[in-house]
């Protein structure tokens, strides 16, 4: 195939953009390289993601922030992210998914570096919000950009070990916070951020764009060269339409599918962001806990969430993606009040450590879900469209626990 596809591109008079017609870089093993780019995307993912909440005790202090406020920083992240995600959506399907991921690391990590920089609450809440357009890319690109280099036999296993990227950058994040913070304070750990722009660049170079989405490219820029209108077959399969929306709201399966996925990712991320936005505050003031005594609680949570992932994953491929998926939806929603109202200073380690690989059971298994709900000239654009659209919802639940924590509880 991938020698029909460079054929493909040679038929073209247009000048193709550069990742365009590189089918033949691709070999049985090209999969792995991609594998290692976007794994390390979403580690970078991880740790930038859980740096607002292990610097949220001393952003409160330096900055004189009610509880409500703080909240509102990770409500303000989440919005991004939604946001972004959407975009990123767009992004991928037009610009490609390699040169979304790496770009998108590019962004975020300027501009989390420059929130060190800044001097008052409402710049470090704009700018966060702005950087967060970056991060709320990489999850729906970096699994689309597997979904489609992967077998569909061992599609969940992997995208299930992918997932947890994102979670041992949690880890890396809670060791950066526990050497740099109590010694060097808050600034310190957002100006290191800046070192992953380049590793983005460099790799980018590495790995070339699946061959699904080049064959559909060069299917929509033959089509407008000959000046053709595509068939019915080439709509669903090849070209990319020019109203991707229209085409997903207008097709009943299609929107039914985009809704649903809607929803359960707002239910998903709101309890998942909600607690992991405040968990490290929580330890801190209420439990009374030293800050590097935290991070060693967190580590066991994050360690556990991977290997919840990874079953997942291989439990997904076993027997089948909704059982899986259905079991770790109940299970880690019938476990939060476990947690909220039954946790002591004796069982918390427990609790969290229980909690973590539960919670790491349906985003073991989400991200291949998700994809093959789509096809290939719609998937980037659905996927981050119902993801951050979702998450866009889950937006409040930071600002919801400040409010509760306001009143005097967590």
């Amino acid at each position: 195939m991938n020698n029909d596809i460079q054929a493909g591109a040679g038929t073209l008079s247009r000048k193709l953009p550069s990742n365009v017609g590189t089918a033949h870089r691709i070999h049985k093993n090209t999969w792995k390289i991609a594998f290692v780019f976007a794994f390390i995307s979403l580690v970078i993912d991880g740790v930038d993601i859980m740096l607002l909440s292990f610097s949220l005790t001393s952003l409160k202090a330096e900055f004189g922030l009610t509880s409500f406020q703080a909240g509102m920083l990770g409500s303000s992240s989440l919005a991004g992210m939604a946001l972004g995600g959407i975009t990123g959506g767009w992004a991928c399907d037009k610009f490609g998914r390699v040169k979304t991921i790496a770009w998108s690391v590019v962004f975020f990590s300027i501009m989390t570096c420059i929130l060190g920089f800044t001097q008052s609450y409402e710049q470090f809440m704009i700018l966060r919000f702005i950087g967060a357009f970056g991060l709320g890319s990489l999850y729906m690109a970096c699994n689309t950009l597997m979904a489609e280099y992967v077998p569909t036999k061992y599609r969940t296993t992997v995208l299930g070990t992918l997932q947890t990227g994102q979670t041992v950058g949690y880890i890396v994040a809670t060791l950066l916070a526990g050497a740099i913070i109590p010694d060097h304070g808050w600034r310190m750990l957002f100006y290191v951020t800046i070192i992953p722009a380049a590793f983005a660049l460099i790799f980018m170079r590495f790995v070339p764009e699946p061959a699904s989405w080049q064959e559909a490219k060069i299917e929509q820029f033959k089509r407008k060269e000959l000046k053709i209108e595509p068939t019915a077959e080439a709509i669903t399969v090849k070209a990319p339409s020019e109203s991707v929306y229209k085409r997903i709201f207008g097709h009943t399966q299609h929107r039914k599918m985009f809704l649903l996925w809607m929803s359960t990712a707002a239910f998903l991320q709101f309890g998942y962001y909600g607690v992991n936005n405040w968990m490290p505050t929580y330890l801190e003031t209420e439990l009374n806990m030293n800050f590097k005594a935290l991070t060693g609680y967190m580590v066991g949570a994050y360690t556990a969430m991977i290997l919840g992932k990874i079953i997942a994953g291989y439990a997904a491929d076993k027997l089948g993606r909704r059982a899986t998926f259905v079991f770790g939806t109940v299970t880690t929603a019938a476990f939060l009040p476990v947690i909220i109202f039954f946790n002591t200073p004796d069982n918390i380690a427990y609790l969290l450590i229980t909690f973590g690989f539960l919670y790491g059971i349906p985003y073991g298994v989400n991200a291949t879900y998700m994809a093959e709900t789509f096809s290939t000239d719609m998937r980037g654009t659905a996927i981050g469209g119902a993801y951050n659209m979702g998450r866009l919802g889950a937006a409040i639940a930071p600002a919801t626990i400040g409010i509760i924590a306001a009143g005097g509880s967590f």
